[in-house]
């Protein structure tokens, strides 16, 4: 009888202690959810306003400001201006897409670091094949951030150069029907989605905002790097300078930008036969040289043996 009522007295009081300090928690927890909601309140201790950041914020924020920081220590001169445009030209304008590239950037190099310590340490791959293999792990940890932007500069930029005639002809089908320049690119915002109708959407962004068209078009110019961006932006701002009439502006470069297209496609029609070469003298050969002087060779060595 006394065991049961020591057992339960010892019960009663574990619940009670786990039921205060859950009280306890939860209370302190509404104390941080209540001054989250409250805008503008300040708190005093340094401490508590740590404490009302996450815990991801608290322990990765630290660890990666410092790593960007060792990025823009460690890139030469000119390398850091050189990925902002690039990420520009890649449609990744955020403030935060440099930092996350050069936190990458480190994270390839240590890597590439890993990479041939185990090919030549670990796996021991001597000869002329472990350098190769270390240096082509080197290269594809390295240069893989570089490699990968420039692709997705490329990609936007040629996106960009195909859609440039459809939204002229827009353009100069919305401009003639009575709506002004903006409300014309609003319209064709609304109705073509794609890299280009982006920057535009930006552009008005822009002027919305209170910079003048001129200011925003050059922005976009400096911003896209595209020729026949440029070409066309030029010719607008030269239109609102001399007074010519915008319509007209906007039908003569639609017929050149598609003329542009044009000599694109076949450009690239010129160069796949020189680019079909390299399979071909390295695939297709190889194999129908084998079939075809295969049965011969055979015959020569028996001939001969």
């Amino acid at each position: 009888m006394e065991l049961t009522l020591g057992l339960v007295c010892l019960v009663a009081a574990v619940g009670l202690l786990v039921f205060g300090i859950g009280m306890q928690l939860a209370e302190r927890a509404d104390i941080r959810t209540s001054l989250r909601r409250v805008g503008g309140y300040e708190i005093q201790d340094t401490r508590d306003k740590e404490l009302l950041e996450s815990l991801g914020r608290r322990t990765v924020a630290p660890i990666w400001s410092r790593l960007v920081g060792f990025g823009r220590r460690v890139t030469p001169i000119g390398y850091v201006d050189n990925i902002r445009a690039k990420l520009n030209r890649a449609g990744w304008a955020d403030s935060s897409a440099l930092d996350t590239f050069l936190v990458v950037k480190i994270a390839g190099i240590v890597l590439a670091v890993i990479g041939v310590f185990v090919v030549l340490v670990v796996l021991n791959v001597g000869g002329l094949l472990g350098w190769l293999s270390a240096g082509v792990v080197a290269a594809i940890f390295a240069l893989g951030p570089d490699i990968v932007l420039d692709r997705r500069v490329e990609s936007r930029v040629y996106q960009m150069k195909i859609a440039l005639p459809e939204v002229l002809d827009l353009l100069v089908i919305s401009v003639e029907a009575g709506l002004g320049f903006e409300q014309a690119l609003d319209r064709v915002v609304d109705n073509v989605p794609g890299p280009l109708t982006d920057e535009f959407a930006r552009m008005l962004g822009e002027v919305r905002a209170g910079s003048s068209r001129s200011d925003a078009m050059r922005a976009m110019e400096k911003r896209v790097d595209v020729p026949e961006v440029r070409s066309f932006i030029l010719a607008m701002l030269q239109a609102d300078t001399f007074g010519v009439s915008i319509a007209k502006v906007l039908r003569t470069q639609a017929d050149e930008m598609r003329v542009k297209r044009r000599q694109l496609a076949e450009e690239k029609a010129q160069k796949a036969p020189v680019k079909m070469l390299i399979p071909m003298v390295f695939c297709i050969f190889p194999a129908l040289f084998v079939v075809v002087l295969g049965p011969a060779a055979l015959d020569i060595l028996d001939a001969f043996g």
